[in-house]
């Protein structure tokens, strides 16, 4: 389908997606397809961003001329350039370390990151909000998860205080602390007829649609009990039977898009996905051209797109999604690795994807319990369908919590078999096998319905059982725990919302509460512009750092790790996927790494890069990186059809506006240690003489 002149008029006031557009236009004309260009705008100091993120005059940005608009191309082509070459030649040049004592200390580190990427020092507001807002992060490293955060641990620290010595007559706690009440609700449901919600929940709804700059008016935001719950909320909700296709751009193993998949092919959907080039799985912009143009069909199905992945950090042009609404596809915008000001370079009233997925943590580093949000386009609600099965999913209502005393009285830590067989939900997606970040409080707790704040024990706990579970164990309890949510629990909730409604003021009932949610006031102070240097510099130097790393006496000159993706780069996303070998060039099994890093205060995510695609100048090496993982599907008819993926098992780390350079030189120093060949041996053989669980090699 040609592009059309008035999708060209409407780019006009927007010079970057213009630009993106033109570019693909031309390739199409001369028989082939997009290429593909870096889309997001942070940080190009170089190059005026649309969308209020650069501090340039909207009225100022309208270019007609192309000369002006290549002019502006070339700089910013020529900045990245610059960018790494600098890093190149400024971080530790020539030079290999082959011991982890010859390291640097982390001052002189420190030094020569400051004296590479001066630009840094313009971030300390964020070490300042760091160190007086999430102190907790001072001896734990966590990069085992993306998300945004609600409130600070300071706020959520403060008012324990508070609520301890001046409790509600009530018995019921005042925000940061919040519960979830299940509903048996479908999204069509929900969205027509659920206006019913409490105090509490209007105003962190409002305050959350403020954050993203989503307007109230375009959409409607549910929120649901975590990101696979959402994806699977909406493939129930999606008329496949009309509109079959479900093609998505992911290169790793996502549960949550495996959930949407499984109720896709049961109702008939033809499901695909895109493709990435090895080695720098770029997306294969040919064969994503071909499946979004193949057939004639008015209304083709879901496009789901990220746009960054959350495991490699690779980040995908926007104007894909321009490029499926002109082909007939409804957008689904998957925001949830997205850090907490990168929306702000989308605009979204321009690009207006029909379905929008945030994900939402409590607080920072501390267990990522919370919710997820699904953002409706009103004029896409027609769309979707009333589902027997979508009502016992997991819509939520965002409900006040009880008082401190009750919670610890209920939940002393002693009946964790009961909370994870009750709970099939976890915040974490289950797409990454996380070490959830940081020991948390014992006096924090939600009410039966919640997806509660686990003990530090049962951390552990889960984090043994998602190394081990089999894949598809989420899905097969769903329908049976939540029916007995929906009967006995949210009676429960309900009844205890109607106790919070009934004792709040008539602001309140009016639904005028205002909530302070300062992990988002942290994210909106510093910007977008700030916090995508911070992150730009920080990651590009971990990269150069965890390359130089080499096995000592090695003839084949064996690299300790092997980096996956988007290598020294002004424009990737603040994650690393990356694996760590051995002297004879043998993988080290990512889970062993996973639990000795967590050994030592650092949390890692583990995940499986799939969907790569090798030319033929890749072929050998091709059977030497993938590995082989089979699942059992449903498919229509409720036939049982076993599927096999080929990837690779992957370790992650991803970095927060909240990191600072020490936590990445952690990181770093961490997996220097296995430059000594016996250094997982070691290890064994020094936990079994403390009497500790032994790490299973």
């Amino acid at each position: 389908m040609p592009w059309s002149s008035s999708s060209i008029g409407t780019l006009k006031g927007h010079p970057r997606l213009l630009e993106e557009t033109e570019t693909a236009i031309r390739k199409n004309k001369v028989g082939k397809t997009m290429i593909e260009i870096q889309s997001p705008c942070i940080g190009d100091f170089a190059e005026s961003c649309t969308h209020g993120c650069c501090p340039v005059p909207f009225l100022g940005l309208v270019e007609s001329s192309t000369t002006v608009r290549h002019a502006r191309a070339t700089t910013a082509g020529i900045s990245r350039m610059n960018f790494a070459k600098l890093t190149k030649d400024s971080i530790f040049p020539n030079t290999r370390f082959t011991n982890h004592e010859c390291l640097p200390p982390l001052p002189d580190a420190l030094s020569d990151f400051i004296r590479a990427y001066p630009q840094y020092g313009e971030t300390e507001e964020a070490d300042r909000i760091r160190n007086s807002e999430y102190c907790h992060l001072s001896d734990h490293v966590c990069l085992d998860y993306t998300g945004f955060s609600l409130f600070s641990h300071a706020q959520v620290h403060s008012s324990i205080a508070s609520t301890s010595g001046d409790p509600r007559p009530s018995g019921l706690l005042q925000p940061p602390y919040f519960s979830i009440a299940y509903k048996s609700a479908s999204l069509k449901s929900q969205v027509q007829y659920g206006n019913q919600d409490t105090a509490l929940e209007s105003a962190i709804r409002r305050r959350i649609m403020l954050f993203l700059d989503i307007l109230d008016g375009a959409y409607n935001m549910i929120c649901t009990a975590n990101r696979t719950t959402a994806f699977r909320l909406l493939a129930e909700s999606y008329p496949f039977h009309a509109n079959k296709g479900l093609l998505s751009v992911y290169d790793y193993e996502s549960e949550a898009m495996y959930a949407m998949t499984k109720s896709a092919y049961r109702r008939g959907a033809k499901v695909k996905s895109a493709s990435f080039s090895w080695p720098s799985l770029r997306i294969h912009s040919d064969k994503l051209m071909e499946k979004l143009s193949k057939g004639k069909k008015k209304r083709r199905g879901l496009f789901v797109f990220p746009l960054q992945s959350r495991v490699t950090g690779a980040r995908y042009p926007y104007s894909w999604m321009t490029v499926a609404k002109e082909h007939g596809w409804q957008v689904v915008l998957d925001a949830c690795a997205l850090g907490p000001k990168d929306l702000d370079t989308l605009g979204l009233s321009l690009i207006q994807p029909d379905f929008i997925i945030c994900s939402f943590f409590k607080v920072f580093g501390e267990n990522p319990s919370g919710f997820a949000g699904i953002f409706i386009k009103k004029s896409s609600t027609a769309a979707l369908e009333s589902s027997a099965i979508a009502r016992s999913i997991g819509v939520v209502s965002i409900i006040p919590s009880r008082r401190l005393s009750q919670l610890t009285d209920d939940y002393s830590g002693t009946d964790l078999d009961g909370h994870s067989s009750r709970n099939q939900f976890d915040e974490d997606d289950i797409e990454t096998i996380s070490s959830f970040s940081g020991p948390l409080p014992t006096h924090i707790g939600n009410d039966s319905a919640a997806i509660d704040n686990v003990l530090g024990e049962f951390a552990s706990t889960q984090k043994q059982k998602q190394v081990e579970r089999s894949d598809q164990a989420e899905s097969s309890k769903a329908q049976d725990d939540n029916e007995e949510k929906s009967s006995g629990i949210v009676e429960l909730e309900c009844n205890l919302s109607m106790q919070a409604e009934k004792s709040t003021t008539t602001a309140e009932a009016n639904k005028s509460m205002e909530i302070l949610c300062r992990g988002l006031d942290h994210a909106d102070s510093l910007g977008l512009l700030l916090i995508s240097s911070r992150l730009r510099c920080i990651t590009n130097w971990l990269v150069v750092a965890l390359i130089k790393l080499q096995h000592p006496h090695s003839d084949s000159g064996h690299s300790l790790v092997r980096i996956y993706g988007p290598q020294i780069k002004f424009d990737r996303g603040p994650a690393i996927a990356f694996n760590i070998f051995d002297w004879k060039g043998e993988k080290i099994k990512p889970v062993l790494v996973q639990k000795l890093a967590d050994r030592s205060n650092i949390s890692l995510s583990c995940g499986f890069l799939n969907n790569i695609c090798f030319s033929d100048k890749y072929e050998a090496e091709k059977h030497k990186v993938l590995e082989r993982r089979a699942r059992e599907i449903t498919v229509a008819g409720n036939r049982k059809k076993e599927k096999t993926t080929v990837g690779i098992n992957v370790l992650n780390a991803s970095l927060s506006f909240l990191t600072n350079f020490e936590d990445a030189y952690k990181l770093w120093t961490f997996v220097a240690k296995f430059l000594d060949a016996d250094f997982v041996e070691k290890e064994r053989w020094r936990y079994l003489a403390l009497n500790q669980k032994t790490v299973e090699v």
